[in-house]
């Protein structure tokens, strides 16, 4: 038996429980990991309170991202052998391959050795924010080092990525955060340029720092009525990439804009990526490479022990983080 997280009804971060339970036998082309560390996404907690875009049934486990010791290999299963230290590729359904427990299972495709020089907690906030984010800018947008690009909820786990990705390839990072309280960070992280979008006037403040015809770019994971500034101060022909939906408010169909600069407004989830082996396998080998020589390091806003999972949630709504909240599971 192994403890793991389940909810038996939607709802807050009191849902959650932790329980006791018999673990399946590997099948075939499966890894067995004894888990060491959990990377905490707001996927998560939209599936718990019911809002996400998948509804198990219940109850139902969760969790997209682990990290630990192979315990076990299925049958057809090559390059990996118990004890080898991995880490865990988000699945397509997190209720199907949960993450959240002591022991976790997963098709061997999902399961990934990263860097020896990065921790548990390191190795449990990797694939999510830099799969998402190398997907938008670097496989779909083609970001390159003439380009401007506005990153919103530039703090969060995907956004700082985003940063990290942008300043490889050599783009100028424009990251846009509500309020002026996470600016110097976002500065010393790697930023170009911090707005501030309920203390400025973002349009005008995008077009200071860009001018009307330089931002082809935009990865925005808010909508709402963002939307408008945002599609305002891009240049003709950009790219508006949408993979969230943080505003509780309508998102307006900036009609005028799209047309006037027959822009591209794109959904996008990082699905995209992960059921693409062709795409999956370019994707490692830009992250790792980005991990093995410092250029990307995941940045961890705090950690706590797999009986605070309640807890975790709480601070995961709270919106107070820089970086990735990540559950330590012994």
């Amino acid at each position: 038996m192994a403890r793991v997280v389940r909810f038996h009804e939607h709802g807050g971060p009191e849902v959650l429980r932790i329980e006791n339970l018999d673990i399946p036998a590997l099948g075939r082309g499966e890894i067995q990991i004894r888990v060491k560390a959990l990377g905490l996404n707001r996927a998560e907690a939209l599936l718990r309170s019911g809002t996400y875009i998948q509804t198990p049934p219940l109850p139902s486990g969760l969790g997209l991202e682990a990290a630990g010791v192979v315990e076990a290999v299925g049958e057809a299963v090559h390059g990996f052998a118990p004890g080898d230290a991995v880490s865990v590729v988000p699945p397509l359904s997190m209720a199907r391959w949960p993450a959240y427990g002591e022991i976790a299972t997963y098709p061997a495709h999902l399961v990934a050795k990263h860097p020896p020089s990065l921790t548990w907690e390191e190795a449990a906030a990797v694939w999510m924010q830099y799969l998402t984010a190398y997907g938008a800018l670097i496989d779909i947008a083609k970001l390159s080092r003439d380009d401007f690009v506005v990153i919103t909820a530039a703090s969060s786990s995907v956004g700082l990525a985003a940063i990290q990705i942008a300043n490889i390839v050599g783009a100028t990072a424009i990251a846009v955060t509500r309020t002026s309280a996470k600016r110097e960070a976002l500065l010393k992280f790697g930023a170009a340029h911090v707005v501030a979008s309920a203390d400025e006037d973002l349009e005008a403040r995008l077009k200071e720092i860009a001018s009307p015809d330089n931002i082809r770019v935009v990865f925005d994971a808010v909508g709402g009525p963002i939307f408008e500034p945002l599609t305002a101060a891009m240049a003709r022909g950009g790219i508006l990439i949408e993979y969230g939906g943080l505003s509780p408010e309508p998102t307006p169909f900036p009609l005028f804009d799209v047309l006037a600069k027959t822009l591209t407004l794109r959904g996008y989830l990082v699905h995209e990526i992960t059921g693409d082996p062709v795409k999956l396998e370019a994707a490692k080998a830009f992250i790792v490479d980005g991990l093995m020589s410092g250029s990307l390091k995941p940045v961890i806003a705090k950690t706590f022990s797999f009986e605070q999972i309640v807890e975790a949630h709480r601070f995961l709504e709270s919106n107070e983080q820089f970086g990735k909240i990540v559950v330590t599971v012994d």
